[in-house]
């Protein structure tokens, strides 16, 4: 299964660089830097890594959905920051279930399992029990977290008809995929949880 990792940016010239060099290529095709408009030498750092820049506009949701349609050959799709908070080497255990046929959507969590401090402020955490609880009320799946750092068939992806653009993004493909009945875990790096 052909892998792709979308990373939406902006002004991220600092870490860019650094996180595209550790991403496993040999376990990912191609690694897709989806640019907001960035001032600064984010495009430059990420090509000079060996990125696939392109321009997506402004919002987050738009960077990840242009970001998933220009991998158009792509059988899954992995989500991260680019700013060096998700660690790259987790792709592997995100992608597993995926590839074992086991799931459809693979969701990080930074509270499940064990974690650095100071790694997630409390008020995040209390926020992503919180949507997931709400969550579990309206869609049936309750998730600890909205981390951005994700695995998902694109065919799926797709299948969800996203429309959010900005920061809802994450939320509402969540959301979406809970609807459609996708086969959703949380990963955690001791753990995979079916949820």
């Amino acid at each position: 299964m052909r892998v792709a990792v979308a990373i939406p940016v902006l002004n991220e010239a600092d870490s860019i660089g650094t996180v595209v060099r550790a991403i496993p290529r040999e376990i990912v095709s191609d690694v897709i830097v989806a640019d907001g408009g960035s001032r600064d030498a984010t495009r430059e750092e990420a090509r000079g890594a060996g990125a696939w820049v392109i321009d997506a506009g402004r919002g987050y949701g738009r960077a990840c959905y242009m970001a998933t349609v220009a991998a158009t050959d792509a059988d899954i799709m992995v989500f991260m920051d680019g700013d060096g908070a998700d660690d790259p080497q987790c792709i592997a255990s995100l992608l597993a279930p995926i590839r074992a046929g086991e799931a459809d959507f693979v969701i990080g969590s930074r509270v499940r399992g064990p974690r650095e401090p100071g790694s997630i402020a409390w008020h995040q955490i209390g926020a992503g029990l919180a949507a997931g609880y709400g969550m579990r009320l309206v869609c049936g799946v309750r998730y600890t977290d909205m981390c951005a750092f994700r695995a998902i068939r694109r065919e799926a992806l797709i299948a969800l008809g996203m429309r959010e653009m900005t920061y809802g993004w994450n939320i509402e493909m969540q959301m979406r995929a809970a609807r459609a009945g996708l086969r959703i875990l949380e990963h955690s790096p001791v753990a995979m949880n079916r949820l």
